[in-house]
C-alpha cells in the first residue's frame, strides 16, 4: 500500500514539474509579406526567409532565391531548409540569402504562354497569362524587394514543371532579370514544345550578363501532352539548346536523376543545383 502511494505521488510530482518547465512557443522559419499587383489585379502572398545574422540596422546585402510555387504547402520550407544547409558556416556552398517564395494563386494562368492546342485550351481556361506574370516580377515583385529588404545584385529564380516553363520562357525573352536560373523538370510539352524554338537574346554573341544555368530532370517518361513526349528528351535539348550560346558568359550545367520521378525530384535537384552552380563563383 505504501509503495502505491509512492508511486502515486511520484507520478503527480514529475507531471507537475514537467507542466511547469516545459514552455511552448511558435517555432518561426520566416516572415510572411504581401504585395498588391496592380497588373494582375490581385493581392499576392510572399513566404519571406531571412538568412541568419540579418539585421535591418547594418549596411549588409544579400542575394536573393526566388521561389516560384514558394507556399508554405508547396516548396517553401524545404527549399529554406536547403538554403539554410547550405549556407552554414562549415558548409559555405552558397551565399547568405534571402528567401522570397511566391505563393500560388492560380498556376497555371501564370506560368503558361498561350497555346494553339484547342484541348488544353477548353482543359485549362484561365491558361496563358504568363505574360502578365513576367511584368509583375520584373516590375513590381523584384523593385518591392529591393526596397524593402536588404537585397545585392544577384536574383536566382527556382522553377519545377510549370515553373520550370516559365522559368524557360523569362530565360530566353528576358534573361537579364536573373543571372542564376534553376530550372527542373521543365513542362516543355506545353504548346507543342514551342519554346524549345525560341530565339532569345542568350543565345547572342553580344549577351554579357553573367548568367548561370542548371537543368534537372528524374527519369519521368511520357508527358501529358497529346501527342505524348519524353520529358528527359526535352530538358537535354534546351540543355543542348543554351549550351550552344554564342556568349561567353552562359554557363549550363545538365542533371540527369535517374533515382527520382517527377513527384521527388525537386529536392534533390535543388541540392544538386547549389552545389554546381555556386562551384565557380566566390561570395
Amino acid at each position: 500500500m505504501k509503495l502505491l502511494v509512492f508511486q502515486l505521488f511520484l507520478g503527480i510530482s514529475t507531471s507537475f514539474l514537467y507542466g511547469q518547465a516545459v514552455v511552448q512557443k511558435p517555432f518561426v522559419l520566416g516572415l510572411v509579406d504581401e504585395i498588391q499587383s496592380a497588373i494582375l489585379s490581385e493581392k499576392r502572398i510572399l513566404n519571406i526567409y531571412l538568412p541568419e545574422g540579418y539585421d535591418y540596422k547594418d549596411s549588409t546585402q544579400y542575394a536573393v532565391i526566388y521561389l516560384l510555387d514558394g507556399s508554405t504547402d508547396e516548396d517553401f520550407i524545404h527549399v529554406t531548409g536547403l538554403v539554410q544547409f547550405n549556407t552554414f558556416p562549415w558548409v559555405n556552398r552558397i551565399p547568405k540569402s534571402i528567401v522570397v517564395g511566391i505563393a500560388n494563386v492560380d498556376r497555371r494562368r501564370d506560368f503558361t504562354f498561350p497555346t494553339s492546342v484547342i484541348d488544353d485550351q477548353e482543359k485549362y481556361p484561365t491558361a496563358g497569362h504568363s505574360d502578365l506574370f513576367i511584368q509583375f516580377i520584373e516590375k513590381e515583385l523584384q523593385p518591392y524587394i529591393e526596397s524593402k529588404y536588404k537585397a545585392n545584385d544577384s536574383k536566382t529564380i527556382i522553377g519545377e514543371s510549370l515553373g520550370g516553363l516559365l522559368a524557360t520562357e523569362i530565360l530566353l525573352k528576358h534573361p537579364t532579370l536573373f543571372d542564376h536560373y534553376v530550372i527542373i523538370s521543365p513542362s516543355l510539352w506545353w504548346n507543342k514544345g514551342s519554346l524549345l524554338n525560341q530565339p532569345g537574346e542568350i543565345l547572342e554573341a553580344k549577351y554579357s550578363l553573367p548568367t548561370v544555368v542548371y537543368i534537372g530532370v528524374g527519369k519521368e517518361g511520357l508527358t501529358p501532352s497529346d501527342p505524348p513526349r519524353m520529358m528527359e528528351v526535352d530538358a537535354n535539348l534546351l540543355a543542348e539548346k543554351i549550351k550552344n550560346s554564342k556568349s561567353k558568359s552562359v554557363q549550363v550545367y545538365f542533371d540527369y536523376l535517374p533515382a527520382e520521378n517527377h513527384a521527388t525530384v525537386g529536392h534533390q535537384a535543388i541540392y544538386n543545383a547549389f552545389k554546381m552552380i555556386y562551384s565557380t563563383t566566390r561570395f
